[in-house]
């Protein structure tokens, strides 16, 4: 079987690309420090715990698994915390991405699926975004995942290394199996949060403004189905594997969910209310971000059939009452 380098591969998308990974005949090896993964997600290939800061690590890993592809989801992922901290984000994103991106042209992988983010448009509000929208990252995160972008384009110059990136704004649901799901400490999601308020966990949820123009006066988000989302990586390897050339895709819904919107759904799948409390808005946040995915639909032949909320909120529920990670 292919062996495919998971970076991330411990973490909420990471582990359910492992699972794609396994159905669609692949070895996923997951990479991963577990600073913000758990071990427990590891279910589908090999575990090797390290580092991207690592290169030494790097190296004997790609000298024992010899995979054919990376598919890199590592990396700190949090706006606030990156405003506050950007040279962790610079160091652990870019730094770390470049000695992996490194150790696998050393290693002759020349096929690399890159996990990016709708963040590097920076603040384009009321726009439905594609891959030709320009590039103006108003933090740190997005900044450090343009750099990676800038990279790789900088070594498929310079060395072959074809790549597609994936660039998408919010992930939702789970595993419909079960097997894995959105585990984080803290929480810093709406639907995990609005369940853990739904379940007792957090006495509300906060909503962040409701004086936007939209229909109900909350901000709207666009939300892909965790599974959709890991299906267009794989078709992504697939891409590579035929021979195509690098190509950046985006990955949406085109519409967007307003928070009340996720809040009504939430209600209608769990038949319980959501509390709730309203709060001020809060720095930065836009009235609408949404992202198309008309090239990959058309390229790549991508359809997101579960990223619907109501299927993304019972996949979700299902996780959230049983689910966890111990370690």
């Amino acid at each position: 079987m292919t062996n495919i380098l998971v970076t991330g591969g411990a973490g909420y998308i990471g582990s359910h690309a492992c699972k794609a990974l396994k159905a669609a005949g692949y070895t996923p090896v997951t990479f991963d420090n577990l600073i913000t993964g758990w071990q427990d997600a590891v279910r589908f290939g090999p575990f090797e715990q390290g580092d991207l800061l690592d290169p030494a690590r790097l190296r004997e890993v790609f000298a024992r698994w010899k995979p054919a592809a990376v598919m890199h989801f590592a990396a700190l992922s949090q706006v606030g915390e990156s405003m506050q901290q950007p040279g962790v984000y610079w160091r652990n994103n870019v730094q770390g991405s470049l000695n992996l991106i490194e150790a696998a042209v050393e290693s002759g992988c020349k096929q690399f699926v890159f996990s990016s983010t709708c963040a590097t448009y920076g603040d384009q509000d009321n726009v439905v975004l594609d891959e030709n929208s320009e590039q103006h990252p108003i933090n740190a995160y997005g900044a450090s995942k343009r750099a990676i972008e800038d990279i790789l384009r900088d070594f498929d110059a310079a060395h072959g290394l074809k790549h597609v990136i994936f660039r998408y704004f919010n992930v939702a649901g789970a595993d419909p199996e079960g097997e894995v799901g959105e585990f984080h400490q803290p929480e810093t999601h709406l639907v995990p949060l609005l369940l853990d308020a739904i379940d007792g966990k957090r006495d509300a949820l906060t909503i962040f403004g409701t004086d936007y123009d939209t229909p109900d006066g909350t901000c709207i988000r666009d939300y892909v189905h965790v599974c959709d989302l890991v299906d267009a990586h794989v078709l992504g390897l697939n891409w590579l594997e035929q021979g195509k050339g690098s190509r950046v895709f985006n990955l949406g819904t085109g519409t967007g969910f307003s928070v009340r919107e996720v809040m009504d759904q939430s209600r209608a799948v769990t038949n319980r209310p959501v509390p709730y409390t309203e709060g001020d808005r809060r720095p930065g946040d836009c009235t609408r971000l949404v992202s198309g995915s008309t090239r990959a639909e058309a390229e790549l032949g991508w359809t997101p059939s579960r990223s619907t909320m109501k299927t993304m909120i019972r996949d979700a529920w299902r996780w959230h009452q049983s689910g966890h990670y111990d370690r």
